[in-house]
């Protein structure tokens, strides 16, 4: 910057970004201080305004600061400048009260308690010791507490907690770590810990938590009030308290998440990589799906935790209260490993009110330790796994991430996409952003509608967004198409888009692509509404934001009973076989596993085609192999028979890199034929090939088929670029296969890292089709 002639000169900045409930305000005070710099600063409605007045140089020095050296927790994304004339300001550098007025400003996540904070809590000497709400303006919650933008303390679940006068001094202080911090309290002014259940006498703060890790040292199970709701926790070492909660949660096989107290108890139980320790240790604190080591030092969880797996997804704490649980030094010792799962009924919203957990959680829960600061928005854990190459695919994107906003590549109008009926997340788009609300799960409960709506209430509060339209799935019958439906009224246009366009169009949002060009499409999944009102999930297209072409796709196969029927691998694998014209001989482990009425009923179905929707679905035969091989015949919890595959995949000592083939037949489009594949691997069976061997030759057959595909669709349109998206590629072991399969026959590979994959992506997606597409995708 040209310097001035002479004399100050004063600018006025607006800072964009997160840059909210993250000590920006204090940070540019300080900074202002240090330079000798008069003026002020203040939230507003689109950010943080300032006005700074003093020497050029030290005027540039501050604007290069705020751009480059932010505080740890904030994203400075644009910064606008200004130029003013000097108004002879000398006074000292003030933060100014915040203005009201609505905006766009960008909330921060919530954060795992820092360093600072955690000495505090084992300090005696401290006044916060053992507080178990302690926090400052570099961590604790802010997106669960928030109310309303600007975020200040009166538009958080804190504003019932009048500041004592050592915390109002502390927020006061320009060099206090608490300076601006919102959430500030100590045990004077709040909040509480309360411990209540069937035959225990009321308790609070220390006795709540001392009496709660007795509990769950002597086998029973707590319902944990959280930063976003309730968790179901038992001591993970302990066989009777998870067979117990596993029994009353109705959970089936599904995998228990484990918190565990530190590190190093950590280490004991997995192997970790550098990356998967920072994934663990950072302030986002999700559950890691992490490798199992065989049993060490007598720390080992309970067979019932994660069974058959040979992965276990962990986490660290990230409250104080959590942090508590475990003990401090000097306590009795308790558990080092919690089962730490969402505090609901299987199928359920995760619980956040009080009065609602003991209504929900009776039953599950022998006590709950409650506290009474409100949650705003649940927001469950968030779950990721960590690729060899160090890179994250986050599989459900919650808590630690919402509700910061994904740049968009191209400007959207303001819209609202309601996502699937799995795994539900809505995002809410405008301009260049895109926001996540929190994971809601799985729409066939009225609770999980009603906790969709005030999730989707609470962004629009957050981001003063409001949508000029609607996107949602074109399945007639999921809940979340008709939640849609309800919401855009007589008022707002809906467009319903196909899923498996969506999928690809998220993973294009995702990676910045523009939509100018193309991508061929890789889309696998369990369910999805075809254009042709066929079950769709084994597809790939040749798509962009305006449209998409089916270019090739699985071969279909009856899908008896429907949805219904994907409780029943073995069912799906006789499917398969009857399509392509396979017996089905007494020795094959799916005809074993039906009684001889189930299997002639089955058979009428199939020959009358009642109840038989075709499906293309690569779900679905990830299922029905699973059957084939011996792995899984009844399921329990979604995608168990595929996760059981996988599994057995990752145990094959196979070093003859045989792929199981199959057959590509020319069409209007080009059809995947698993029949080959089908007959080698029954042969394998029959041969006494281990379930372990069959499960990895299928999943390099299916890589192989997937290369085959997009190099035939180069071939006929030039596209080099390759979107792997779907809940398919969950898969761990097949998206790694069909990566590096692909990009060594020099294809540029897209995959999922920040937005999930699976149905928990999907809403991006549409956002992005729906602002883009032309009239035949609308309603």
């Amino acid at each position: 910057m040209t310097a001035p002639a002479t004399g100050p000169v004063r600018r006025r900045l607006t800072v964009h970004g997160t840059v909210q409930g993250v000590g920006f305000r204090p940070y540019v005070h300080r900074l202002a201080g240090q330079l000798g710099l008069a003026g002020f600063v203040g939230n507003t409605g689109d950010g943080v305004l300032i006005e700074v007045e003093g020497p050029w140089q030290e005027v540039d020095r501050f604007c290069a600061a705020l751009a480059h050296r932010p505080p740890p927790l904030a994203t400075v994304t644009r910064v606008a400048h200004e130029e003013l004339p000097a108004a002879g300001e000398s006074g000292p550098f003030a933060i100014r009260s915040t203005d009201r007025a609505a905006g766009s400003a960008q909330l921060p996540p919530d954060t795992a308690t820092c360093a600072d904070c955690l000495r505090e809590l084992a300090d005696p000497d401290d006044r916060r010791h053992r507080h178990p709400f302690v926090t400052c303006t570099h961590c604790g919650p802010r997106f669960t507490i928030a109310t309303g933008m600007p975020y200040d303390r009166v538009a958080t679940t804190m504003a019932g907690f009048p500041m004592c006068p050592d915390c109002a001094r502390e927020y006061g202080d320009p060099a206090d770590r608490r300076f601006h911090a919102q959430p500030v309290a100590c045990p004077r002014c709040g909040p509480r810990l309360t411990l209540a259940g069937p035959g225990i006498r009321p308790l609070r703060d220390a006795d709540a938590l001392a009496t709660a890790r007795e509990l769950l040292a002597a086998g029973r199970i707590v319902a944990v009030k959280g930063l976003g709701g309730y968790h179901l926790a038992c001591d993970a070492t302990d066989p009777g308290a998870v067979a117990t909660l596993r029994e009353r949660k109705e959970r089936g096989g599904k995998a228990f998440a484990v918190m565990c107290a530190d590190l190093a108890t950590v280490e004991r139980l997995a192997f970790l990589s550098a990356a998967e320790r920072a994934a663990l240790t950072g302030p986002r604190r999700p559950i890691v799906l992490l490798r199992r080591r065989t049993p060490a030092d007598g720390l080992r969880p309970a067979d019932g935790v994660c069974p058959g797996s040979p992965h276990i997804g962990v986490l660290l704490p990230y409250t104080p209260v959590h942090t508590l649980l475990f003990g401090l030094p000097g306590d009795p010792p308790g558990p080092r490993v919690l089962v730490m799962t969402s505090g609901n009924r299987s199928g359920e919203p995760i619980v956040t009110d009080d009065d609602e957990a003991r209504r929900r959680l009776a039953g599950l829960a022998d006590a709950w330790l409650a506290h009474d600061r409100p949650i705003a928005s649940p927001c469950d854990d968030s779950l990721l796994r960590v690729r060899p190459d160090g890179t994250a695919q986050v599989l459900r994107r919650s808590r630690g991430y919402v509700p910061r906003p994904l740049r968009l590549p191209v400007a959207v109008r303001p819209a609202l996409a309601f996502g699937g009926d799995l795994k539900n997340v809505p995002c809410l788009g405008a301009g260049e952003l895109a926001w996540f609300g929190p994971h809601i799960g799985d729409m066939g409960e009225l609770s999980a509608l009603e906790a969709a709506d005030r999730a989707e209430r609470h962004l629009r509060r957050l981001t003063n967004v409001t949508p000029e339209l609607v996107a949602a799935d074109r399945h007639p019958g999921y809940h979340s198409t008709g939640w849609a439906r309800r919401r855009a009224g007589t008022r707002l246009p809906l467009r319903q888009v196909q899923h498996h366009h969506a999928h690809i169009a998220s993973a294009m949002a995702e990676h910045g692509l523009d939509g100018t060009t193309p991508v061929i499409g890789v889309a696998f999944d369990g369910t999805g509404y075809g254009d042709d009102g066929t079950v769709w999930g084994g597809e790939i297209l040749l798509a962009d934001y305006t449209g998409h072409r089916r270019f090739a796709h699985l071969a279909p196969a009856p899908l008896p009973g429907g949805d219904a029927g994907v409780a029943n691998p073995c069912r799906l694998a006789l499917a398969r076989l009857w399509a392509a014209g396979l017996p089905w001989t007494a020795d094959l482990p799916s005809v074993t596993a039906c009684s001889p009425d189930e299997l002639a009923l089955l058979k009428r179905q199939l020959e009358r085609q009642v109840a038989c929707v075709p499906t293309s679905s690569m779900g679905r035969l990830f299922d029905a192999v699973a059957s084939l091989a011996g792995l899984c015949h009844r399921a329990g919890y979604e995608a168990q028979a595929a996760l059981e595959l996988e599994a057995a995949a990752t145990r094959a000592r196979d070093a003859d890199a045989v792929a199981y083939p199959f057959g590509l037949t020319a069409g209007r489009a080009l059809v995947c034929d698993p029949a080959p594949m089908l007959r080698a691997l029954l042969a394998d069976r029959r041969r006494g090939i281990p379930a372990p061997v069959l499960a990895a030759r299928f999943h390099r057959g299916v890589a192989r088929a997937v290369t085959e595909i997009c190099r035939r669709a180069r071939g006929a349109t030039g596209l080099d670029t390759v979107a792997l998206t779907g809940g398919v590629f969950a898969n761990a072991l097949l998206e790694e296969k069909c990566s590096a399969l692909l990009r060594a026959d020099g294809f540029t590979v897209l995959r999922h890292g920040e937005v999930p994959p699976n149905d928990g992506g999907l809403a991006l997606g549409q956002l992005m089709v729906a602002a883009t597409a032309p009239h035949h995708e609308t309603e």
